[in-house]
């Protein structure tokens, strides 16, 4: 009953408190809170006591036994006098004398079963100890704690000790997570030191590592400094009094480039924050400092004594510590928690720095930590498991059988044939244990092999994986001696090792055996790396990036997002105050409060800010997550060097590099800039030259890697610095990227692609200055730092290469152009499908919702279109003989199809009160961008480069071409310069007004010298087409092609003389071979003229 009340005592105690933080809203809260005070003075007058009693008994015998060892500890004999006498406990060591070592035994005899409580190891063995430490001084400084354990460990059952032990690392850990966070974080200093001194216990430290830190425990908590819930917690006032927050945004959410000059007042704000800011960085830095030594004491390599050092216990218990965040995606039970991660990352790159500079500075050959990079070998030769993560490759069981070859020419790994041939995928369908069973009894040999590796366990969750994992388990690997010839096959069996497996020698190597760099392929250089364990905790940190880090940098980004809200809301709302007329004294005081809100939140908001900045995005983590991306692009060139080995490297390598660069450059300005680090240039220059190079890679097959990678490089070329760095990567990766991007789009993802071609080309084309389209610059972006909506940056070196190649290559630009055609087509038609369903649906008489996908769909296809435009604008500029030129073979079918397909988006679009405008002037949300100037200023970009701005002959092709078409109508040009005809004026008149689209009126986008182009293409047409309709002679239906209808029979097939005209056939050859009529095979296609007697 006693513990009842006292749940019931805490859970109204919470509600209490929960209840007074709120405003006063109604009398019911009131009452409330009445009646909860009453039942607390009714439960503390009538005997409190909480959930668990302490243990009364037993804690008077442990402060008992305490107070004797302390007293045996404090005294000690002098043999010469043969008295007691006083000794300093700091330097008591345990130095064998049989009067002591029996006091000690008997007392532990007593002492031991109570150490194995929980509550009687936090409340009596862990105070003691904090008390030891209490004196100040380093940890090295107090030895006792040392000599205790040594005591523990020689007079105290094994079983006893581990029980200790492990109640005390837990102790530690609870009350270093939960304890409050004071100005100076001495309680979490106080606990870690304990931890350091426990740990630096050698016999301690190894049975904690393999059976507690890991296991039992959290321990990646030791490494985490929680941030305070409430800022008056953590003194953050008394260590910031002054705060202060940048106005660096417009209304827009733009960034400001035009900033005003920093007030006097401003200045002294902002110098007296980042002071604040400086002395909580040093607070915390002693944290970090302490958990550094931790990951130290973890990494050991030289405590040899009684069994395996150190750091091969925590290599595989950090393995699986990585395997089990890495196969238990949606179990967030098993799961570290990301904030966890970013801080153990931090410490642990601090850690592994440490050792990797110590051993460089030991053999000065191996290579420092800032050339640090994964060797190629890790991902091939089975030392490292990367449990089911994929590979670039594919699965791994498929790249081990079709590469064997390689991996036996290239790394001397040989792939036994008769296990492959006995274990082929079509076996792996059968049930595991029975394939496992009949693996052995028909392959004992092979069993022996692999040292009766186990299956890899339960926690596997596609069936493919099983099977293929089933399928490595079973293929013996070998090794060939690479001092001898291939001819000569004496094989090295070797064993494919489970995490628990191995030893420090499979990790390190000795007498000839390499360890984790077994298999080393020719194109590595022969100076040795570093310590073998060293990479594998390297691996181990770019996996847990991937993992989890990148996402949380991620999540923690919008503190900073919200101060730039509420400091634009409180300049808003200042800038109100100002123009609030003085007989208005009702709003005065409205907006008076709502300042006083916005005030008292930016306060708490950057200071809070401050704290996340010092602990997440100070400048120390910057140059951790940048060295980071400096070892995965050399991982990764190094990997490329090894041709077709680089397939097994695994995917998160080049997810990390690319996520990695992006954090750099969004979520750690603009406190800090990337532009400041060491050798940012040459960096991004080698990204620009990964991403150019592996967009297209043909030994990559993920689709999503594949995709990461292209958005990747899209992103890049939006931006004026990074673009410069595509610019400078050498002149044959940036000829191949854009033969690439030239490639034809069908059975390829080619929106991305078209993508980045426009982002070459935006700046360049007719009215392509914009960032935001014109109706939508009154709007607020969601994110003004994306890409799309980035000033423009034409990149004219890579556009002289595409021009060089469309030019030179007689079959790409063909391939390439009727490829962007036949998208254009596909994406202009389903916009049309689409619009007419909305509008459809907007017209009914009952209340419609249209579906936001369908929307979303719909404005995507009408980018696609304008994007396919832009493309063929920047071709038609770049190498205009490809369409007018008509001694190439496909010039003038290509110009066919590019008029037909220009005069069908026209007259889609600029017909009188059609579906087009009556969608636009609907404003759905999710239409934003569908409006009549982007995809016209594109079209009319087009044929004002080929009816104005080429030479004679071209202008005549071209016109002659357009005309022909049956769907050209000279309405739709005049109505680019908001032009009517004499009809819809006359059908307008009585009508409401309604502003007409022109050109004219987007001068702030369209240049005076473009516009008098579109005046002298309209004269120019207009002539023509009166020319052309005075000279053309009336057809009859049976001179008509009679597939299209729309031009005169103009072509003959051989053999079988079947007609249509040029553009019909010449599109049909492009991809059948077969008449239309008869379907004979056609072998050539000669001019057809009517003869003049028909």
């Amino acid at each position: 009953m006693a513990c009842l009340w006292g749940l019931l005592l805490i859970t109204s105690r919470g509600v209490l408190e929960w209840l007074t933080s709120l405003p006063s809203v109604s009398h019911s809260k009131n009452l409330w809170l009445l009646t909860l005070e009453a039942v607390h003075s009714d439960i503390l007058l009538e005997g409190y006591c909480p959930l668990q009693d302490p243990p009364v008994a037993d804690l008077m015998k442990a402060h008992k036994l305490l107070g004797y060892l302390k007293n045996v500890i404090h005294i000690g004999i002098d043999v010469t006098e043969g008295k007691l006498v006083e000794k300093d406990t700091s330097m008591w060591q345990l130095q064998g004398e049989p009067t002591v070592l029996i006091t000690l035994a008997h007392i532990f005899n007593y002492f031991s079963p109570l150490l194995c409580k929980v509550y009687l190891v936090e409340d009596v063995l862990m105070t003691f100890l904090l008390s030891i430490l209490e004196r100040g001084g380093a940890v090295e400084a107090h030895p006792l704690i040392q000599q205790l354990l040594d005591l523990m460990w020689l007079l105290m059952e094994e079983y006893e000790v581990h029980e200790c032990l492990k109640q005390l690392l837990m102790s530690l850990l609870r009350a270093y997570r939960f304890s409050p966070i004071i100005p100076d974080l001495g309680l979490q200093i106080h606990y870690l030191r304990l931890t350091i001194a426990v740990l630096k216990h050698e016999k301690s430290r190894k049975y904690l590592l393999s059976n507690v830190l890991f296991d039992v425990l959290r321990s990646v908590v030791f490494f985490y400094i929680k941030s305070p819930l409430r800022v008056e917690e953590a003194g953050l006032q008394e260590l910031i009094p002054t705060t202060w927050w940048p106005n660096r945004f417009t209304k827009e959410g733009k960034e400001n480039k035009e900033v005003k000059e920093e007030s006097a007042e401003e200045r002294l704000r902002r110098r007296a924050y980042e002071r604040g800011c400086q002395r909580l960085k040093k607070r915390i830095e002693v944290v970090e400092g302490l958990q550094v030594q931790i990951l130290k004491l973890l990494l050991n390599n030289k405590d040899r004594g009684g069994g395996e050092a150190s750091r091969y216990i925590f290599l595989n218990k950090f393995r699986k510590f990585l395997q089990e965040n890495a196969s238990n995606r949606g179990n967030l039970t098993v799961l570290c928690p990301p904030e966890y991660m970013v801080c153990f990352l931090h410490r642990l790159i601090a850690a592994l720095r440490s050792f990797w500079d110590g051993h460089k500075a030991k053999t000065p050959a191996t290579v420092s930590s800032e050339e640090a990079y994964v060797p190629p070998q890790l991902f091939y030769n089975g030392k490292v498991d990367y449990f089911d993560l994929q590979r670039l490759g594919g699965l791994l069981s498929h790249l081990k059988k079709t590469l064997k070859d390689d991996l036996a020419a290239k790394a001397n790994v040989l792939i036994d044939p008769a296990e492959l041939q006995a274990v082929t995928m079509d076996d792996l369908d059968e049930d595991e244990e029975s394939a496992t069973s009949a693996a052995q009894s028909q392959r004992p040999s092979a069993a022996l092999a692999i040292g009766g590796a186990l299956a890899r366990p339960g926690w596997l969750s596609s069936p493919t994986l099983g099977r293929a994992n089933r399928f490595l388990s079973t293929a013996a690997v070998s090794l060939m001696n690479p001092r001898r010839p291939l001819g000569a096959l004496e094989k090295i069996k070797v064993r494919t090792l489970s995490v628990e497996q191995r030893t420090e020698e499979d990790i390190e190597g000795s007498h000839g055996n390499e360890g984790l760099l077994l298999g080393k392929p020719p194109e590595e250089p022969d100076q040795p790396i570093t310590e073998n364990s060293l990479l594998e905790v390297l691996d181990g940190i770019i996996m847990m990036y991937n993992l989890s880090v990148h996402q949380q940098l991620g999540k923690m980004v919008g503190v900073s997002d919200d101060v730039n809200e509420y400091a634009m809301a409180l300049k808003d709302t200042e800038e109100k105050i100002s123009r609030c007329p003085k007989r208005r004294r009702d709003i005065h005081e409205e907006l008076l409060k709502s300042q006083k809100v916005f005030s008292e939140k930016l306060n708490h908001l950057s200071r809070r800010l401050a704290w996340i900045n010092v602990t997440i995005y100070s400048k120390e983590k910057m140059q951790d997550i940048y060295w980071l991306l400096r070892v995965c692009i050399r991982t990764i060139e190094h990997g490329d060097r090894t041709g077709s080995l680089f397939a097994f490297m695994p995917e998160f390598y080049l997810s990390v590099a690319m996520n990695s660069y992006s954090a750099l450059k969004n979520y750690f300005s603009p406190v800090n800039s990337m532009e400041e680090l060491p050798g940012y240039e040459e960096t991004l220059m080698r990204l620009a030259a990964i991403l150019a190079k592996h967009f297209a890679d043909s030994r990559i097959v993920g689709t999503d890697i594949r995709d990461s990678l292209m958005q990747a490089l899209a992103s890049y070329v939006c931006y004026p610095h990074s673009l410069r760095a595509v610019e400078r990567i050498p002149e044959e990766q940036r000829i191949s990227m854009m033969k690439s991007l030239l490639a034809p789009y069908e059975q390829r993802p080619w929106a991305q692609t078209n993508w980045i071609l426009v982002r070459l080309w935006r700046g360049c084309g007719f009215g392509y200055r914009y960032t935001r389209l014109p109706h939508l610059l009154k709007t607020k972006p969601e994110d003004a730092s994306l890409p799309s909506l980035q000033k423009p940056c034409p990149s004219t070196l890579l556009q002289r290469h595409m021009a060089d190649l469309l030019s030179s290559d007689r079959d790409l630009a063909p391939s390439f152009l009727n490829s962007v055609l036949n998208q254009l087509n596909w994406a202009f038609s389903e916009f049309i499908g689409m619009i007419q369903e909305i509008q459809q649906a907007a017209e009914r008489l009952e209340r419609n919702f249209v579906d936001s996908r369908q929307l979303k769909v719909c404005a995507t296809c009408f980018d696609l279109s304008v994007s396919l435009l832009r493309v063929l604008e920047m071709t038609v500029t770049l190498a205009p003989e490809i369409f007018l030129d008509w001694n190439r073979p496909s010039s003038e079918l290509l110009l066919r199809r590019l008029a037909q397909l220009l005069n069908q988006v026209l007259n889609r679009v600029t017909a009188e009160r059609n579906l087009f405008d009556r969608v636009v002037n609907l404003r759905l949300p999710g239409l934003e961008s569908v409006d009549h100037y982007p995809i016209l200023v594109a079209v009319t970009g087009i044929l004002v480069r080929l009816l104005v701005d080429t030479d004679a002959q071209g202008v005549e092709h071209a016109t002659a071409v357009l005309l022909a078409d049956p769907c050209f109508q000279l309405r739709s040009i005049q109505y680019l310069l908001g032009h009517a005809e004499p009809s819809a004026l006359a059908a307008a008149a009585p009508a409401t007004e309604k502003r007409r689209f022109s050109l004219h009126t987007y001068t702030d986008y369209i240049s005076t010298e473009e516009l008098v182009k579109v005046d002298k293409m309209l004269n120019h047409l207009s002539e023509e087409s009166k020319q052309a309709a005075a000279t053309t002679l009336p057809t009859s239906e049976e001179d008509l092609c009679p597939i299209c209808y729309a031009h005169p029979i103009s072509a003959i097939f051989r053999p079988c003389s079947h007609k249509s005209c040029k553009a019909c056939i010449n599109q049909h050859l492009m991809n059948n071979k077969d008449c239309f009529f008869c379907k004979a095979t056609i072998t050539g296609v000669d001019d057809f003229t009517k003869p003049a007697s028909s």
